[in-house]
Formats: structure tokens, C-alpha cells, sequence
């Protein structure tokens, strides 16, 4: 009989740490009781009762939607810095914005979110706009840290590439810009997507930032979760968590099983 090596066993404890409290959640999900802590025998009327709720679907396309237009923008802007970050000679112009791009990554949430709270404020007294904090202003912010995570991600592809291919294209005529687009884009194009699903999660799961820029109209998800559970741990949100971690359970095992089908294909192209 083997013995379990001490990685092995740390492995599993990890895994148990981890994915424990998930199925414990997952359980309770379809407890009868209210008292989430308090058994009262199986039902699934909490999903029913989600599905109902009018505030709570509201959150989640207004989450939605805002994630997606920050992804896309975080992408457009977090790309440009990174084409500047690794292309553009060293100079103290270029030093200052490869700081300013990250400093994101390690200030506090608590001061971002306040720094661009003051600076809508300002904004609105100086210029009339942005009249309101809603959507808009929440759109802007989270594209603003995302676009850090962005720059980032694709930054690091950049530096691998071979910058002969490029070179190649445009001694064959192609503009800068065609190189771009043509020949630059397409292989940085798992970054792109990577650095957009990124930016995609980081948004929906925004708390703090999000309490800042957003006003009565436009509140999202983890906003109303959070109240939720000042007041008191409703089982309908134990329901939505369960969706939620079956969503992403299910987004993840497609990844894998996508990557794992190419990588054969691969595999029997070359043989």
C-alpha cells in the first residue's frame, strides 16, 4: 500500500478548502427553511422565487451589460497602452505611463473608487457632466482599472513577437495601420481574448468601485448581494450563487474540452 506523499495530501486539503464550502452552499440552496443555517427538508421554491424577483434580474443584465462594454473598452485602451508600453523607445514620457498604467494593479479599490467619485463630481460642476452617476459613470470606471489588466496581459504577448513578420509586411507596402490590423492583431489574439474575459470578471465581481461611481439607477449585482446580506442572508441568494457557480463550472469544463479537441487535431495534423 502506498503511502500519501506530503504533496498529495496538502493537494487535497486544498481542494477541500476550496470546493467544500461550495457544495455546502449548493446544498443549502434547496433548503425549505428561511433560516439558511437551519435545515427544514429539500425544496427548489428558491428558484422560483429568484426567477421572480424583479430587483435581482435587474442587477444581473445591468452587471451584464456593463461588463461587457468595460471588456470591450478595457481591451480597445489597455491595448493601445501596451502597444506604446513595448514598441515606443525608452523615454521618461514612456516610464510615466507604464507607472500610471499599473499603479491600478496595487492601489486599493478603496482610493480608486474615490479618486474618480471626486473626479465625476468635479467634472459635473465644471463641464455639467456626466449629469448623474449611473451606468455611464460605472462604465467608465471599471473600463479605467480594467484597461490596467489589459495592458498587462497583452503587453507580455507583444514582447514575444517576431517583429520580421511585421517588418516584412510593410516592406511588401503594407501601411503601418494594415500591418497592424492584419498581421499584429491576429497574433496577439489570444491575449485579446484573454485579457477581454479578464476584464469581463472583474467588472461582474466589482464591489467597491462600483458603490462609488454608481448611482439609484444602475445597481449592480454584487451591490445588491452585499445589502442583501446586511440585512440578513436570504436563501435566494444562496440559489443565485449556485447558478452562478454552475455557470462558470460549466463555461470552464467547455474551455477545457475545446482546447483539448484542438490540441488533438494538432497532434494528428502532424503526424
Amino acid at each position: 500500500m502506498k503511502k500519501l506523499s506530503f504533496s498529495k495530501v496538502m493537494l487535497w486539503f486544498g481542494l477541500l478548502f476550496l470546493y467544500v464550502p461550495m457544495f455546502i452552499l449548493i446544498i443549502y440552496s434547496f433548503n425549505e427553511s428561511k433560516l439558511v443555517t437551519v435545515w427544514g427538508g429539500f425544496s427548489p421554491k428558491w428558484y422560483g422565487e429568484l426567477l421572480q424577483d424583479d430587483q435581482i434580474l435587474g442587477a444581473v443584465w445591468t452587471s451584464l451589460r456593463i461588463a461587457f462594454y468595460s471588456a470591450s473598452m478595457a481591451v480597445i485602451i489597455g491595448t493601445m497602452a501596451a502597444f506604446v508600453m513595448t514598441r515606443f523607445r525608452r523615454s521618461w514620457a514612456k516610464l510615466t505611463l507604464s507607472n500610471m498604467i499599473t499603479a491600478p494593479l496595487v492601489m486599493p479599490e478603496v482610493i480608486t473608487g474615490l479618486s474618480l467619485l471626486l473626479l465625476f463630481v468635479e467634472m459635473s460642476e465644471i463641464f455639467g457632466w456626466p449629469a448623474e452617476r449611473g451606468m455611464l459613470t460605472v462604465w467608465i470606471a471599471h473600463s479605467t482599472f480594467c484597461a490596467a489588466y489589459v495592458a498587462v496581459v497583452v503587453s507580455s504577448r507583444l514582447r514575444e513577437l517576431d517583429l520580421s513578420i511585421e517588418e516584412a509586411a510593410m516592406d511588401l507596402g503594407a501601411t503601418r495601420l494594415k500591418t497592424f490590423f492584419l498581421i499584429t492583431v491576429p497574433m496577439i489574439s489570444p491575449a485579446l481574448i484573454a485579457g477581454w474575459f479578464l476584464s469581463f470578471s472583474l467588472s461582474l465581481d466589482d464591489l467597491v468601485i462600483a458603490s462609488f461611481a454608481s448611482g439609484p439607477g444602475a445597481t449592480t449585482l454584487p451591490m445588491v448581494v452585499f445589502s442583501s446580506v446586511r440585512l440578513g442572508v436570504s436563501p435566494k441568494i444562496n440559489a443565485l450563487a449556485t447558478i452562478i457557480i454552475l455557470s462558470v463550472s460549466l463555461l470552464a469544463f467547455l474551455s477545457w474540452y475545446l482546447a483539448r479537441r484542438s490540441e488533438r487535431k494538432a497532434k494528428e495534423a502532424m503526424e
